[in-house]
């Protein structure tokens, strides 16, 4: 539980104890969670002063075990009171030090109305604060995960299915009205399938599948295949009820043979599980549709028709017709209007169904049209959990900017009228940099990482001369060798060089060495000087990861790499826990990734989290320079939407903009009020 709570929100849960712990223990338990780089708030604190020394203890150990796994030091921990509770500070050194934290958390606390930045406690970068939390708002988390109208990451759906787990029959009564993304619906309908059935739970699932597409769906969570259909699924053998309930949700929609059709190949698969003959005379409608789909006779779908008239050149029937699905035609009017289509006329029946279009697909439409020929190249993520990014050249046709400025014009007022019907915000303040971090749409391949970001996301770093590039992993199978590289550029995209297990050291970098066998684990580090980089007209530090032994990362038990700042690279251990700015988990099913790149100009590290395909006979920085290369240019240049938009259109629509922090009512920033930080607020309240 605590784990959950203390890696989404920063919180923890600890009821009052018995009493007894001393000011010594205290101000160690304290020491050893400043050495991972945390500081307890004040309520915090006050609720550990409750504690006996033996909860303290337990206490001190669960949250060490959690927090070190969020910086990676769980791999390298070493307490600093390997006796605690017994063990002993001086008494005067322990005072001094509770003191020091008294005055750490009121600075912190005033900085929150103030403009200094935080200030680190002695010596390296600034503490995170843990807060004391409680049990409705950690249930809270279900319900936001549940409420997301976007894809969740790999680890929202390890959560969901624990809350799932743990909650059974009682996760309902947390679950909101509607469960707006389908592959969401899939996931809680599965897990309370198989973790709360009952008649009740049976009916619950059951209404809630309003296409064919959403029995399918959920048929693949049960089997724990893929929900985005991306890629097929195994369907496993299901027991007599769970068929029964999937081929009456498919007889109550009624004539599932088009949106079937869709899916073909799922289905037949699928259907070898369900034997539909059993109810050929129950349900002949759904016997028809899978007969047809087994004989090569499954109807023409919505899309064949679209397709079959714009081969014909008939570009306004083909938009007409798509009115009918109004996502589909949003997501097609470029295409359209590129076509030949009457603009005036199109963009018509775009604006009448504007307001029936989700949330995340006008915002994206809405970024589209915005930055609509600003860039030479395209980057794409295509659906699915494969975390790799496509780029290429955009050769699309340029569109008259008046289309343009009226296609975005009809995305902000559909927005806006949406936002309206929301509770007020009063006054509110955007911090300026919001504008350079990306609304959380897609994360269905998002890595688990220290700070969650969304990939394009630019976050500025600390003002520091040195950075430790850090990677982590242990052997899969057999063998496995995973290297650490940076790659140069300058602000031409120029490549320079790149520091790697094959060229140890050049323009201020050093490598650690190679290592090429981690049975029990082995780290490798790159060491960076910022000021030396910048002399040498550096500007871009590409960071990848390349499995030399091509083992795909999902297959390893454990990869994960990172930075730290660090003031003098000679001082401390190689690896300190509280000097660690950003970790990333490594878990996808590539053998090249691209974690982040540091953007020595701006002083800022782009988010990337993505993979790098090809093949090439010896996997490392040279051999795939080409995709980092491109990818670099693709991710600067990204234009998916930010987050200043968004809380810019529901200022607009429910509050009004100030310049003054001091005179706002709600305050979206980075260290307070409504965190890029918190994504799953931003889509529960904002999406």
């Amino acid at each position: 539980m605590n784990g959950i709570y203390l890696r989404r929100l920063g919180k923890f849960l600890l009821q009052p104890g018995d009493g007894g712990a001393s000011a010594v223990q205290l101000a160690m338990a304290q020491r050893e969670l400043e050495r991972l780089g945390f500081v307890l708030s004040a309520a915090a604190y006050q609720r550990l002063q409750t504690q006996s020394a033996e909860q303290l203890a337990r206490c001190l150990r669960e949250l060490c075990r959690h927090l070190a796994r969020t910086t990676g030091a769980h791999r390298e921990h070493r307490p600093l009171f390997p006796d605690f509770p017994l063990g002993s500070m001086r008494a005067g050194a322990a005072e001094l030090y509770a003191r020091a934290l008294d005055h750490y958390r009121t600075l912190l606390h005033d900085r929150r109305n103030a403009t200094e930045p935080a200030m680190p406690l002695r010596r390296g970068k600034a503490l995170r604060e843990i807060e004391l939390g409680d049990l409705d708002e950690f249930e809270r988390i279900l319900t936001g995960l549940t409420a997301s109208p976007t894809s969740l990451s790999q680890q929202d759906r390890e959560d969901l299915q624990w809350f799932l787990a743990q909650y059974r029959h009682r996760a309902l009564a947390l679950l909101p009205a509607t469960i707006p993304f389908k592959e969401t619906l899939a996931l809680v309908g599965a897990g309370l399938l198989r973790h709360a059935r009952d008649p009740a739970t049976e009916r619950f699932v059951s209404e809630r599948l309003a296409t064919a597409t959403d029995v399918l769906r959920l048929a693949a969570a049960w089997s724990e295949g893929d929900v985005s259909l991306a890629a097929p699924t195994r369907f496993r053998p299901m027991p007599r009820w769970l068929r029964r309930l999937l081929l009456e949700s498919l007889h109550r929609i009624g004539d599932p043979g088009e949106d079937m059709a869709r899916w073909k190949e799922r289905w037949k698969r699928l259907g070898e599980r369900l034997h539909p003959g059993d109810y050929r005379e129950r349900m002949p409608d759904v016997w028809a549709a899978f007969d047809g789909l087994r004989r090569g006779r499954a109807p023409s779908g919505f899309n064949a028709v679209v397709e079959r008239e714009l081969l014909a050149g008939r570009i306004d029937r083909a938009a007409s017709h798509l009115s009918g699905r109004p996502g589909e035609l949003a997501r097609r009017l470029d295409h359209l209007l590129r076509l030949g289509a009457d603009a005036d006329a199109t963009l018509q029946r775009f604006r009448d169904v504007a307001a029936q279009v989700s949330t995340p697909v006008l915002l994206q439409l809405l970024s589209h049209f915005r930055h609509r020929g600003q860039s030479a190249l395209r980057v794409f993520f295509p659906k699915g959990d494969l975390a790799r990014a496509w780029a290429t050249f955009d050769r699309r046709e340029p569109l008259p900017p008046a289309v343009i400025e009226a296609a975005v014009a009809i995305c902000r007022q559909a927005l806006i009228a949406r936002f309206a019907a929301r509770a007020p915000l009063g006054a509110c303040y955007i911090d300026p940099a919001l504008a350079t971090l990306r609304t959380p749409l897609a994360q269905r391949s998002a890595s688990r990482a220290l700070r969650t970001l969304t990939r394009g996301s630019r976050l500025a770093f600390a003002d520091t001369r040195y950075i430790r590039l850090f990677l982590w992993w242990t052997n899969g199978n057999s063998r496995t060798d995973i290297d650490l590289s940076a790659t140069l550029f300058d602000g031409e995209y120029r490549f320079l060089d790149a520091i790697a297990y094959y060229n140890l050291r050049n323009y201020g970098g050093h490598h650690s060495g190679d290592i090429v066998d981690a049975p029990r684990g082995a780290a490798e580090f790159i060491d960076l000087d910022l000021e030396r980089l910048r002399q040498l007209s550096v500007r871009f530090v590409v960071v990848s990861v390349h499995s030399f032994t091509e083992q795909p990362y999902c297959d390893l038990p454990e990869c994960f790499a990172g930075w730290m700042s660090r003031s003098d690279l000679d001082s401390g251990e190689p690896f300190e826990a509280r000097t660690v700015e950003d970790r990333i988990d490594l878990a996808s099913r590539q053998n090249s990734c691209l974690p982040f790149i540091l953007d020595l100009e701006q002083r800022a590290v782009l988010w990337t989290d993505a993979g790098i395909g090809g093949a090439p006979r010896w996997n490392n920085a040279a051999n795939q320079l080409s995709g980092v290369s491109l990818l670099l240019r693709a991710m600067v240049d990204c234009a998916t939407p930010d987050l200043a938009t968004l809380f810019e259109l529901h200022a607009h629509a429910r509050g009004r903009l100030v310049d003054d922090r001091a005179l706002a009512d709600t305050v979206f920033a980075p260290d307070g009020g409504v965190s890029p930080f918190e994504p799953d607020r931003i889509r529960a309240e904002y999406l």
